[in-house]
């Protein structure tokens, strides 16, 4: 289960070779995602997320130009809190979806996921 802009998505390549080798891959995958993309070498098994993807470029692209801002030290760090819980609030939306889809867990659950 990666995580936009985490270390397992450097895991496509082990991922391959772990199919080559004639093991199913899975990669469960919120529908709205900046890097996750579909591939004929693994099943991806995508479910709704409350948010669209120009809403989650606006934080994400916000976190980035506040960081270039000037501006007084606390107004900076203000600022960036805000753009941390905006951050925070994507991934925890994310997550949350992930656990409350019963027809995505049932399937993990009688995969063996």
């Amino acid at each position: 289960v990666p995580a936009d802009g985490s270390h397992r998505l450097s895991m496509r390549e082990l991922l391959d070779m772990l199919r080559q080798k004639g093991h199913e891959v899975v990669v469960v995958a919120p529908e709205v995602s900046l890097h996750i993309k579909p591939s004929k070498t693994f099943v991806m098994k995508m479910y709704p997320v409350p948010f669209t993807r120009e809403e989650m470029d606006k934080v994400f692209k916000g976190s980035v130009m506040d960081l270039f801002k000037g501006g007084p030290f606390l107004e900076r760090v203000i600022r960036q809190y805000q753009q941390a819980k905006k951050t925070s609030a994507l991934f925890l939306a994310t997550c949350t979806h992930l656990i409350h889809n019963k027809e995505l867990i049932r399937y993990l659950e009688e995969s063996k996921f």
